[in-house]
């Protein structure tokens, strides 16, 4: 990590000097235009990329809210990451099999792809036919990523800080903290097995998803064996032709699942990224993959977020105030200006839920007028202040599940969703 700091400051002085000498501009200027430079933030990513683990994990968590947090080039290059890792080489690959299934791990399996069909931040996945015929998806980590992540975050954060990328605002230290606790339960796969269960059962009562059973024999805490399942990439929901019914349709379900997730079960897979999900269009059915990053909210939280999502549904901003101090987006004895904008914000980036009818995602530039909200009243008038460490995760699936829902043009009616959950949540609280 200290290397990808060095190469984007080199980088970022070589260009500097190019600039003080062509346009004569004052160094402080130049410097930190050209940290900012397109080129620099092609470095970082590409560096974070080789990292893998939880370097490379908090970048893909940074790029996805990276256009409110991050200079716009920086938030384009961390974009790759969600769908970019660098796979182990074949003996790599073979050593931790080794490791973890002892001598003669071959003879466990009738067929092993070694080409991996996914690779990510933490690990990669093979297709598997294990001995007695099972057809499986064999998520493998990454070798050293477990004990590396603590380190991997902190230098991150320091280097982030160094180089002045983020607001001054911002708690990184908090932050990375928190996202380096649950990094850390994403690299327990015995951990991931437990939540991949737990939702299996959640979720039994919808027939449209479906969640790979796990096979604990050939389960370790660095290897999850899990049904191989078939699918189409929710992205291909997108392309041209595919009808709106069906786009309108996995929206839906989408949304529902996040929403039982938050108000009904009390615990949610947080990571929305499109790789974790498969769509099977002869069925219609949504197949929920990875579930690392599930965290289990406490019933306090959740009952506070209970009050203000109907609070924001009533536009009620007195309401909307007070809850966002119990939450912790203000504080008790901020001043009146902040709590204002507080609830103005929270009130704006909820307009989904307000909305009356069909909320049509694709076609809302909401992302937009919440940024410029964000920075106007955030960044230049100083009247907000940074997330609670403990909703970094929750903000993380709220974001990505707009912006997935956004991506395939769906057209989904979140108020008629939220709300027999909600009523139910509240009656749960008093």
């Amino acid at each position: 990590m200290a290397l990808a700091a060095g190469e984007l400051a080199l980088g970022g002085a070589t260009e500097g000097v190019r600039r003080l000498i062509g346009s004569g501009t004052g160094a402080a200027g130049a410097a930190g235009s050209a940290l900012l430079s397109a080129a620099n933030a092609r470095r970082l990513a590409a560096r974070l990329a080789r990292l893998r683990g939880g370097a490379m994990k908090l970048g893909q968590m940074m790029s996805l809210q990276g256009a409110d947090l991050l200079p716009p080039e920086f938030a384009q290059a961390l974009a790759q990451l969600r769908a970019q890792a660098a796979p182990m080489p074949p003996a790599q690959l073979h050593r931790v099999l080794g490791r973890e299934y002892g001598k003669g791990w071959q003879q466990r399996f009738a067929q092993f792809d070694e080409q991996p069909i996914a690779a990510a931040s933490i690990g990669q996945v093979h297709r598997a036919r294990a001995a007695d015929g099972r057809e499986l998806a064999l998520k493998i980590q990454y070798p050293g990523v477990a004990i590396s992540i603590r380190s991997d975050v902190g230098n991150l954060a320091a280097a982030l800080q160094l180089l002045k990328l983020l607001p001054h605002e911002v708690d990184v230290r908090a932050i990375a903290a928190e996202a380096a606790r649950q990094l850390g339960q994403e690299a327990d796969y015995l951990a991931e097995a437990a939540f991949l269960e737990r939702f299996g059962r959640l979720v039994r009562d919808e027939p449209q998803l479906a969640v790979p059973r796990v096979h604990r024999d050939l389960s370790t805490p660095r290897i999850l064996a899990m049904d191989y399942m078939a699918g189409e990439p929710l992205e291909s929901l997108a392309a041209d032709g595919v009808p709106q019914a069906t786009r309108d349709a996995i929206g839906t379900l989408l949304e529902r699942t996040m929403f039982r997730e938050l108000f009904e079960f009390g615990v949610m897979q947080t990571d929305p990224n499109f790789a974790n999900y498969l769509w099977q269009p002869a069925t219609g059915r949504l197949v929920l993959l990875d579930f690392g990053s599930s965290v289990q909210f406490a019933p306090g939280f959740l009952a506070n977020y209970a009050r203000i999502t109907r609070a924001v549904i009533d536009g009620d901003r007195d309401a909307v105030r007070r809850l966002a101090v119990a939450i912790g987006y203000a504080a008790a004895g901020d001043p009146p200006a902040l709590l204002d904008a507080t609830a103005e914000v929270i009130l704006l980036v909820c307009e989904p839920l307000r909305h009356r009818g069909r909320y049509d995602f694709g076609a809302s530039d909401l992302p937009s007028r919440a940024r410029s909200l964000g920075i106007d009243l955030g960044i230049r008038q100083g009247l907000l202040r940074t997330p609670p460490p403990e909703t970094l995760f929750l903000h993380r699936k709220l974001v990505g599940s707009f912006l997935t829902l956004a991506h395939i043009k769906a057209r989904v009616d979140a108020r008629a969703l939220v709300l027999p959950l909600l009523e139910a949540a509240l009656r749960d609280a008093r």
